[in-house]
Order: structure tokens, then sequence, then C-alpha cells
């Protein structure tokens, strides 16, 4: 099972038809998770949720009153829900402005709407590089860091079908400071490696010939390492 990345889990729930309170029937907001955990103390599972920012709405309104006489609290509810799903729940608030810092506004939605865009775009640039073979491009894109996160995973695994012994060395050095761009770009560097009959020596990380018994960098034996 493929795990999604933030960005394909929010371009998932802006393409889905936003659920209704229940409460007041008002067209809920796109909410992005805080840092944090919640309830069970095993987080909320889902960076996203459908929430109810309406201030009239009778939940959010009666809650004060319940929050106070039941739990002698300042605070009320929000109704949420999760996206795809059609059960409610209620999320404490403790401030009329509680919360309201993670709704996704127009501005989120513009950005997301752009980072589609690019990520069209590099895929359109990859796909002719691997009919061009051109994997100098495919290696600019996997380093620049101002690609899309999906963009890079692809070049990563792309260079291991087109890269030359050459783009091992810039890969292997850099820090990706993502799980899945770096462990397709360790299996690209060894799909290299066996493509081209070739391996790193133990000692000094030159490349070397896979059947060397002696590393012409360094000069030391390395028959069987």
């Amino acid at each position: 099972m493929a795990i999604e990345t933030r960005e394909e889990v929010l371009e998932r729930v802006m393409s889905m038809e936003k659920s209704r309170c229940p409460h007041c029937s008002r067209e809920m907001s796109i909410w992005e998770v805080p840092p944090m955990t919640f309830s069970d103390g095993l987080g909320w599972g889902t960076p996203y949720l459908f929430v109810c920012f309406n201030d009239e709405c009778p939940l959010y309104v009666g809650g004060w009153e319940s929050m106070e006489k039941n739990y002698g609290h300042v605070a009320s509810y929000r109704c949420m829900c999760y996206p795809g799903e059609t059960n409610f729940e209620c999320m404490p608030v403790f401030s009329p402005v509680g919360a309201t810092g993670q709704i996704i506004d127009d501005q989120v939605m513009l950005e997301q709407e752009m980072l589609k865009e690019n990520i069209k775009k590099g895929f359109s640039i990859l796909a002719n590089c691997y009919v061009e073979k051109d994997g100098v491009t495919v290696l600019r894109l996997l380093l620049d860091p101002s690609e899309p996160a999906r963009v890079r995973l692809k070049a990563a695994e792309m260079i291991g079908d087109i890269g030359s012994p050459e783009a091992i060395e810039p890969i292997r050095n850099q820090k990706f400071g993502n799980e899945a761009i770096q462990a397709m770009v360790d299996k690209s560097i060894g799909k290299i490696h066996e493509k081209f009959f070739i391996r790193e020596c133990p000692f000094c990380a030159e490349i070397i010939k896979k059947r060397a018994n002696i590393c012409k960098h360094c000069g030391r034996e390395v028959a069987g390492e």
C-alpha cells in the first residue's frame, strides 16, 4: 500500500465535495490538523479534517453553556468529520478564534493549484528525459529542493534507469530530508552499480570495477569486500 505525502492527501481532500454541518447545514471548511495528539493520545489519524466554523451554529452557540455547566470550563464545540466519512464528531475549542489558524483558505488552495501545475510540468519534463535518455536534466530535478517532492521522487527512480556512474557522487553526498526520496536514491544507486558492473571502494568510496581485487584509487585490497 503506497503511503501518501501530505501534499497528495490535501490534493485528494480538495477534490472532494465538502461535508455540510448537520447542526446548521453550513458547508464545512478544510482544516489542517496541528502537530499535537488528541483524545486518546494516538493522534488524529489524518492531516486534514472538515470542520464547521460557523459562529452561529447551534452546536457551537450552545456549547459554551454546556461546557461551563458540565465541566466548569470556558469552552465550546465545533462540529468535525473525517474526509470521505459521514460520521460527525465534536472538537473542543477554548476561544472564538480557537483552531481558526489552521483553516485552509483561498491562498493555500491557490498555492496547491500552483503545486499541481509544477508537478504536471515536472512530470512532462521527466517523460521527455526518459525518451531522450537525458540523465543530466533528471539529476538536476532530483537535486533541486524547490521541485515538488513527487517530481523529485520520480526523478530518483528514473536516475537508476538512465543515469550514468557520474550521477552517483552528487546524489550520494546529498541529504534529501525525505525518507521516500532517500530510499529511492539508494535503490537507484544499486541499479547503476549493477548496470555498469561497478561498485564503491569500501575504503575510499571511489568507483571501481565489480571484479577488481585492488582499488586503483587508494591501492587497498578489495577482493571479497
